[in-house]
């Protein structure tokens, strides 16, 4: 499921954090699916439960989960994400467009990138 790597300079609830995001993005883990509670994560990864009650605040802070009183933690649909994550990561995506531009990648080439991209998103979906 997740893979901690203590040679990471990256906390470990970051390290969880991005371990779970990247399995709702790519449909490991789907919309409406009960994520594992934080005692029964926090056993399998040998590590402290509050450390799995952070990545999952955050995570819902970013609209990627959310928590329900008494059920559990699900996974959100991707229209409910935070918009503040979607102009983060199209901040990040302008910085590496105009460093690919600048290494010579053309527009069309991008735009190949691109569409490549949303194919493979679609088929994980």
């Amino acid at each position: 499921m997740i893979q901690l790597n203590y040679r990471d300079a990256r906390p470990i609830y970051l390290q969880v954090k991005d371990g779970l995001r990247h399995l709702v993005v790519t449909g490991a883990i789907r919309e409406g699916e009960q994520f594992p509670s934080v005692r029964a994560l926090a056993a399998s990864l040998a590590i402290n439960p509050n450390t799995i009650q952070r990545a999952y605040e955050a995570l819902e802070q970013e609209g990627y989960l959310r928590a329900e009183a008494g059920r559990g933690v699900f996974a959100s649909r991707g229209a409910d994400r935070a918009d503040g994550r979607r102009e983060a990561l199209l901040k990040q995506l302008d910085e590496a467009v105009t460093e690919l531009l600048f290494l010579g990648m053309t527009p069309k080439e991008l735009a190949q990138r691109v569409s490549e991209a949303g194919t493979k998103g679609e088929s994980a979906i």
